[in-house]
Order: structure tokens, then C-alpha cells, then sequence
């Protein structure tokens, strides 16, 4: 698939974390827990005290610690059936998007058409 890329949502999405992570290339944090519905992400947790789901790839592990590769927003959108969004990737079953009002974050790749 190629981005970006226009598409609509079919199916209503809540963001289920209201305090992103948002952290920067370079910047450490602990690992936990893998995603069991969602695999490719796993559960960190920043020095601010901060956790979310980070994408596998964005990692460099080393034990119960990791470095991120690249800046991250562990924003989620919430989003209603027939909003539009402008997709600008994809990870692990989650589109990066551009809401209408120019919100940024992440909505469940089953939740768009």
C-alpha cells in the first residue's frame, strides 16, 4: 500500500489511552508484556513514568530495555463510521492517520475501508 492515502471509517473506534506516549529516537524505555491481539507491539514504559504499546520494529532490545529508532505518538484516534482519514502508514494492524480536524494517531486497521 502506498501513503498517503484517503480512506473512511467503518467502524467507530475509542481511544482506550488518553495520556500518550510521546518519546523521541534515542530515548530509552523498559519492555513488558507482547500484544496478544495485536502482535508486533509491545507494552513499554518511560522514565516519565508514562507506558503504551510501541511498535516491535521501532525497538532496539537489549534485555528488559530498549531504544527507540525512531521518534514515537502512541496517540489512537477516536474516530466515528464515515470519517474520513488520510492514512500515512501502517504497523502491526494499525493505520498512523490524519483525522478531519488535522488530529494525528493511530486507528485499528479493521476499522477503516
Amino acid at each position: 500500500m502506498t501513503f498517503p492515502r484517503t480512506s473512511h471509517v467503518i467502524r467507530p473506534h475509542k481511544a482506550t489511552y488518553p495520556e500518550p506516549l510521546v518519546i523521541k529516537a534515542g530515548e530509552s524505555v523498559t519492555v513488558g508484556r507482547s500484544d496478544t491481539e495485536y502482535p508486533g507491539w509491545i507494552w513499554c514504559t518511560h522514565s516519565s513514568g508514562r507506558s503504551a504499546w510501541v511498535p516491535e520494529r521501532f525497538l532496539q532490545r537489549n534485555g528488559d530495555f530498549a531504544v527507540l529508532l525512531r521518534d514515537y505518538d502512541s496517540t489512537e484516534l477516536t474516530v466515528d463510521i464515515g470519517d474520513q482519514l488520510a492514512l500515512l502508514g501502517e504497523e502491526s494492524g494499525w493505520f498512523w492517520c490524519r483525522d478531519g480536524r488535522g488530529r494525528l494517531g493511530w486507528v485499528p486497521v479493521t476499522n477503516v475501508r
